[in-house]
């Protein structure tokens, strides 16, 4: 690992405010009791006065998803112990997200969960998966399981951005990512060069220091050589602008955190604490065996649990994701939840397909050429 990555910048409340970037402070205390039924409670509490304050607060100009790849994921990590059925694997579809918004420094533009399909094949869980298949096989394997929809450059020119209106690029975490292709390195042209990349801190001090319970979903060298004064570490939740917060959601991963975008349709959240509308709401589900768990165990979530790094924390996290984002306005059995990686049904995988699932949004009008715009 390129050791120019470990001098990223920490996030300064100089820095911050010169960024027109606020700390969040309403979940500040929510996890200090010992007790985790205790933290579960707090937790829900303070997302609904979360909730209500984003609510009253201004709207963002823009949010939009697109759907980029559509790729196999063991059931038994996406619907971690809840389904009887016994298909091996499921289809997840990967989606990135655009949020332009105002700002007291101007309007700015985050890009979330950028995906490279073809360079996160390097992730080790997935290069073995490839690996165990025989060579002569592998084209024809790669054909039935794995989906394009559309690359990231193709998404953006369909929501009429070019690279350049690009300000910011976040994840949730850093599971698979390979950020390069983005960020650019000495030896490669990124294809942002203005972005900068906002990560928790936690989740980057991970990612250069993993266990092999970790590794094994980590896309090698993925940070390496990227340009550590374009890494903004943060260390809270914050408001990037009107209408969008980054809310720490540790668990899926110890760093882990969750976008929040207020939006004409009301909150939506946005991680992948959580495959499925049935994650959040199993009781509502109908896929065979998650309804009966939710009764049988009273878990109210269904993990996403490749790596159980906290189980805990995860389960307390998407409690308060889906408390945040309440219900969804088209179908207020489940929550305005939007995995950035979806279940989705697929033929090869017969049997498993969500509730209910999420369309590609528009919500607003995007616009080309407003960096720095503060008309």
């Amino acid at each position: 690992m390129d050791a120019r990555v470990k001098t990223a910048t920490r996030a300064t409340p100089e820095l911050l405010e010169q960024l027109g970037i606020s700390p969040l402070t309403a979940f500040k205390n929510s996890r200090r009791d010992l007790a985790p039924t205790a933290r579960l409670e707090q937790v829900r509490a303070d997302a609904l006065k979360f909730r209500e304050q984003m609510l009253s607060g201004p709207q963002v100009r823009y949010f939009g998803s697109r759907d980029i790849v559509r790729a196999p994921y063991p059931t038994k990590y996406g619907l971690l112990n809840a389904t009887s059925l016994k298909t091996d694997l499921l289809h997840l579809g990967n989606r990135s997200f655009i949020i332009q918004f105002d700002t007291p420094v101007g309007t700015k533009t985050l890009l979330f969960n950028p995906t490279h399909p073809d360079r996160n094949t390097a992730t080790p869980y997935y290069a073995r998966m490839e690996r165990d298949v025989p060579e002569r096989l592998r084209p024809l394997a790669r054909k039935l399981l794995r989906t394009m929809v559309r690359s990231v450059p193709e998404a953006l020119a369909d929501m009429g951005l070019k690279p350049e209106d690009v300000d910011y690029i976040s994840y949730d975490h850093l599971h698979t990512q390979d950020v390069r292709p983005w960020m650019g390195t000495d030896s490669e042209t990124g294809l942002f060069p203005q972005a900068q990349l906002l990560v928790m801190e936690r989740e980057w001090i991970n990612t250069l220091n993993l266990l092999p319970s970790q590794a094994d979903w980590y896309c090698p060298e993925g940070i390496a050589g990227i340009d550590p004064e374009r890494v903004l570490l943060l260390d809270s939740d914050v408001s990037l602008g009107d209408g969008v917060a980054l809310m720490q959601t540790p668990g899926h991963t110890d760093g882990n955190h969750s976008l929040v975008v207020h939006t004409a349709k009301g909150l939506n959240v946005c991680s992948e604490n959580g495959i499925a509308a049935d994650s959040y709401a199993p009781l509502a589900s109908s896929i065979p065996g998650v309804r009966r768990y939710a009764q049988d165990t009273g878990m109210e979530v269904i993990l996403n649990g490749n790596t159980l790094e906290c189980t805990n924390d995860q389960y307390i996290s998407m409690v308060q994701e889906k408390t945040v984002a309440g219900p969804n306005p088209d179908n207020p059995e489940f929550s305005n939840f939007l995995p950035t990686a979806e279940l989705s049904a697929y033929w090869a995988f017969r049997g498993i397909k969500p509730s209910f699932r999420y369309d590609e949004l528009d919500l607003g009008q995007a616009q080309s050429g407003l960096r720095g715009d503060t008309a």
